[in-house]
């Protein structure tokens, strides 16, 4: 038993009357071991933990495959979109110089883009794109060499029909 002011021992009937006025905080109560109650609010058991973590692995093996397919679905649609500006673009400096580019860099010289050549979203550089260098019928007498097409230079499929991406 506990003794209050002036040595007085209280009865557990005066403690109880205590917590219910809230003179005495609920969780602790009077003459009850608080050991149970405090042991239990700091954590959880290894089981548990096991458990969640579990769970939370499945779940991820779910999201991974969803994710993979997502980042290549991507990277094909930034190939599309650069073929086609890219294309464009040797297209408009065939009709404005009266010739076909001789590289691609000679686009990036004379302005046509701004910034370099963009690199191939499955090879990592700007330096492994494959163009298609044919003689260009402008004029009756002499047909011109330059590059008419331009290709990824990647290996890889697409994830549609299964063509490599050097034949887009």
């Amino acid at each position: 038993m506990r003794t209050g002011k002036k040595g007085r021992r209280r009865s557990k009937v005066e403690g109880r009357k205590r917590v219910a006025m809230g003179l005495w905080p609920l969780s602790i109560g009077y003459g009850q071991r608080t050991t149970d109650k405090v042991r239990r609010a700091f954590g959880f058991t290894l089981l548990e933990l096991m458990i969640v973590l579990t769970l939370i692995l499945i779940l991820a093996s779910f999201a991974v495959p969803t994710y993979h397919v997502a980042v290549v679905r991507a990277r094909e649609a930034v190939l599309r979109d650069d073929l086609y500006t890219m294309r464009n673009l040797i297209d408009q400096f065939t009709v404005d110089k009266q010739r076909p580019p001789n590289s691609l860099d000679e686009l990036v010289d004379e302005g046509y883009i701004r910034g370099g050549i963009p690199v191939d979203p499955f090879t990592g550089s700007n330096q492994t794109w494959k163009v298609d260098i044919e003689d260009v019928p402008l004029s009756p007498e002499k047909p011109t060499s330059g590059v008419v097409d331009v290709h990824s230079g990647s290996d890889e499929e697409s994830l549609d029909d299964g063509t490599p991406y050097s034949s887009w």
